[in-house]
């Protein structure tokens, strides 16, 4: 279809803060910070708010909108068809929710979910300006209780854009207060860096994560790994961390646990292998594949697509990073004979579900695909 083409623009309106403002900012929709010897309000787990597993009953998907450029550079253009096609598929199994700066963004977004046959009926646009398009790792983290008559709730953890290497990212980083402030729901404030492509869930009171993201100093270097392990039992809500050492190479995340291990149930994973032992991929992943093991879980191998490169960049391509919905597993395919396979493979996994393979090969130039764009937010 034709380039759309949108300047943005924070328009006025009771979801949208003006940065021109100077008693509007994003800092003071913000919590505050911790400080020793200061009575501390409830955790989310004392309160008995959880993060449901993935593959629980959704009432939304979250998105933000793509805009921009230095993402996908030279190629933004490029991904909107697929992008839409997501959409297309999340608007047939649930609401979905998206973040725009305005408008004209709005406006260019209908325009292309349209062309892709995207239901929009189920969706929903919120003026809510972000610096990127990682709603996976900017957006809310949805809580919900074991108190059936008590409603949601929100993390807003603190945000940095992976290590401070992509500012700015002041705008991403309060997306969950403006939503909460949006849906009327509280919000945590942990008031530490996390992203939600760092842990996995299970269901059952078990978050998975990875060491070379959660304890890498351009994170929270004031913590050891007690430390992180109490920020994510506090605040997510549940009773154990089990941690894999490795992330793949060319993930700029530093290694989100989204690329090489998910939950299919309480106690069955995916983990993503590399089959040939020449490539640099093949150690780490065999590391994490041995250390699941001595979990106690079920594993089931996932094979890596052939490497994707681009402009000499080994890219992060990978089929972990699939995105769950309530009537689909959508996956990030790659133009390559390990598709199909991997295909096969998630569809046992997910009897219920229509798996879907979508070619993520543009998708990825910038960094991530299906499950780095979306969050969840469960009915």
């Amino acid at each position: 279809m034709a380039m759309i083409q949108y300047k943005p623009v924070v328009p006025p309106g009771k979801n949208v803060f003006d940065l021109s403002t100077p008693q509007n900012t994003p800092a003071d929709l913000k919590g505050p910070i911790e400080e020793p010897g200061r009575e501390q309000p409830q955790t989310p787990r004392e309160l008995g708010y959880y993060f449901p597993a993935e593959f629980a009953q959704h009432r939304a998907t979250w998105l933000s909108w793509p805009h921009k450029e230095a993402s996908w550079p030279g190629k933004i253009e490029s991904i909107f068809p697929r992008y839409a096609e997501f959409v297309k598929y999340l608007s047939m199994s649930e609401e979905v929710c998206i973040n725009v700066w305005d408008t004209a963004m709005r406006d260019a977004a209908l325009a292309h979910l349209a062309h892709a046959g995207a239901d929009l009926s189920r969706v929903h646009f919120y003026f809510h300006p972000t610096n990127d398009a990682w709603c996976r790792d900017h957006g809310p983290a949805f809580l919900v209780n074991r108190n059936p008559t008590k409603g949601k709730a929100i993390v807003d953890w603190d945000y940095n854009a992976w290590g401070n290497k992509y500012p700015p990212y002041e705008l991403d980083d309060v997306i969950p207060s403006m939503v909460g402030k949006a849906l009327n729901l509280p919000v945590f404030y942990p008031r530490i860096i996390m992203e939600g492509g760092s842990v996995e869930f299970n269901g059952a009171g078990t978050v998975l994560t990875s060491t070379c993201c959660l304890l890498n100093e351009n994170r929270n270097p004031h913590l050891d790994k007690a430390g992180v392990e109490r920020y994510l039992l506090d605040y997510y809500g549940m009773d154990r961390v089990l941690w894999v050492s490795e992330g793949i190479v060319g993930d700029d995340t530093d290694g989100h646990i989204d690329d090489t291990v998910r939950f299919v149930n309480a106690d069955t994973v995916l983990s993503v292998v590399e089959r040939n032992p020449q490539d640099e991929n093949y150690a780490p992943l065999q590391r994490n594949l041995m250390e699941l093991r001595g979990m106690g879980l079920n594993v089931i191998e996932l094979p890596m697509p052939s490497p994707v490169w681009f402009s000499g960049q080994r890219l992060p391509a990978s089929y972990a990073n699939f995105y769950i919905c309530n009537r689909y597993v959508i996956v990030p395919t790659y133009r390559c004979t390990a598709d199909e396979e991997a295909l096969r493979i998630i569809q046992d996994c997910y009897p219920t579900r229509e798996v879907v393979g979508i070619d993520s090969t543009d998708l990825i130039w910038g960094l991530g695909s299906f499950h780095c764009l979306s969050q969840q937010e469960p009915g």
